[in-house]
């Protein structure tokens, strides 16, 4: 099984996932990049579920995070990252843009550029 893996936009056109992985080092980037892959190709072992809310945790160096919700059947939506020194802030983000998110999808407020996808970026 395979799905799609997209970005949170903002109303004010930016991403915090895209915020959080172009600071990353390359080493960890490289980390986060297979971490995506294996969830595109349906691998979501390494993914745990809170209150809508997934942590993605990659066992590597600082023990990174991706923070994301799952759309539907086959899109996963990131919002952000970090590591295990600053998981709780990114928890409390990551819930933070999920229930923006929500309350756009309830509005309408979702464009086509709300979701975007992640290939080629960094």
């Amino acid at each position: 099984m395979t799905c799609k893996v997209r970005e949170y936009i903002r109303d004010d056109g930016s991403s915090p996932y895209k915020n959080w992985f172009n600071r990353l080092p390359s080493q960890a980037a490289a980390k986060v990049a297979t971490a995506i892959v294996r969830m595109e190709t349906g691998n979501t072992s390494s993914i745990k579920w809170f209150s809508g809310l997934g942590e993605c945790k990659i066992n590597w160096g600082p023990g990174l995070r991706i923070y994301l919700t799952k759309e539907d059947d086959n899109v996963n939506v990131l919002f952000g990252g970090g590591d295990k020194a600053s998981q709780q802030s990114d928890i409390a983000k990551a819930t933070k843009l999920l229930a923006e998110y929500k309350a756009r999808k309830k509005s309408s407020n979702l464009t086509k550029n709300t979701l975007t996808s992640i290939k080629g970026k960094k």
